[in-house]
C-alpha cells in the first residue's frame, strides 16, 4: 500500500513498524513515539531526520524519518482539544483490523502533515481517534497502519486522515518519560475519562469563567488525584495539568498562605 500525505507526497508501507512505546503527555496533550530522553537529543533527532517538523511557529504533527534509508523512525501527534459529539464518536468504524507497518518515504524531503482537529472518545477512553475532520466518517477506511504499538494510521482513499490511540492510560506520562510497564490501576482509567470530561468538553469554558458548579467539579477532581496513592506515575502526569487549571482559576491557597 502507499500513501499519501500533503498532496503529492508519499510513502509505502513495510512490514516493519516502530518498537518504540508511545509516550501520551496529559500536560502537552500530545503523542510522542520517539527515543529521545530530552531537549538536546530532541533537537539533535530533528536535524537528523526529515519529515513533517515544526518550523518556528509552525506546529504540525510530526513524522520523522532517516535520510539514509527513508523509514520512518519517529512521530508526533497533537490531540484536538475539543471532543466530538457522543453521537459522531459512535460513529468510528471498527472495521478494517489494525495492520502492524512502518512507512517509507518514496522521497527524502520535507512535507506538512496537518494537524487533526476532532477527537472522538470510545466509551470508556478505551481508544482515543483524532479525525481531519468529521466527514472521515461519511466513508469506511481503508485501513489502519499500525506504526507503533497501540498507534495506528487511519488511511481512506489512501490518504492519511487521521491517527488512533489505544487504551491511553496505559502510556501516560510526564516530560521524556518513559510511562510505568506496569498496567494501570482501575483508579487511573476512571480519573482518565474524568480530566477528559473536564478539559475536551464545554465544561472548562465554565471553568474558565469561574462558575462556581464547574470549579467544584475541578475541586473535587484534583482532589481526587492527590488522594490516590496507586499508580502514582501515571496520576502525576493527570495532576500536572488540573494543577495548573487549580492554580490560574480556583484559588486554591498555597502552602505559604496556609502557614
Amino acid at each position: 500500500m502507499r500513501l499519501t500525505i500533503d498532496d503529492n507526497w508519499t510513502a509505502a508501507v513495510t512490514g516493519d513498524p516502530l518498537r518504540i512505546t508511545p509516550r501520551f503527555s496529559f500536560w502537552d496533550f500530545g503523542v510522542s513515539i520517539a527515543t529521545y530522553a530530552n531537549v538536546e537529543e530532541r533537537g539533535r533527532f530533528l536535524l537528523d531526520t526529515f519529515g513533517s517538523q515544526p518550523w518556528l511557529w509552525d506546529t504540525p504533527d510530526e513524522l520523522h524519518f532517516d535520510p539514509a534509508g527513508r523509514e520512518l523512525v519517529g512521530a508526533e501527534f497533537q490531540i484536538p482539544g475539543e471532543a466530538a459529539d457522543a453521537e459522531d464518536s459512535a460513529l468510528v468504524p471498527a472495521t478494517p483490523p489494525v495492520h502492524p507497518g512502518g512507512l517509507r518515504a518514496d522521497e527524502a524531503r520535507d512535507f506538512r502533515l496537518e494537524v487533526t482537529t476532532e477527537l472522538c472518545r470510545a466509551p470508556g477512553d478505551t481508544a482515543l481517534t483524532c479525525l481531519r475532520d468529521l466527514d472521515v466518517l461519511d466513508a469506511p477506511l481503508d485501513a489502519r497502519i499500525g506504526i507503533a504499538p497501540d498507534v495506528a494510521l487511519l488511511v481512506q482513499h489512501g490518504t492519511v486522515v487521521g491517527w488512533s490511540l489505544t487504551d491511553p492510560a496505559r502510556y501516560l506520562t510526564t516530560g521524556f518519560a518513559a510511562p510505568d510497564p506496569a498496567p494501570p490501576a482501575p483508579a487511573t482509567r476512571l480519573l482518565l475519562t474524568e480530566c477528559l470530561d473536564l478539559i475536551t468538553t464545554p465544561l472548562l469554558d465554565k471553568v474558565r469563567r469561574r462558575d462556581p458548579a464547574a470549579l467544584a467539579v475541578l475541586r473535587a477532581l484534583d482532589d481526587s488525584l492527590r488522594n490516590q496513592r496507586r499508580d502514582r506515575h501515571r496520576i502525576d502526569a493527570l495532576t500536572v495539568k488540573i494543577a495548573d487549571l487549580m492554580e490560574d482559576y480556583a484559588d486554591r491557597p498555597t502552602e505559604r498562605s496556609r502557614e
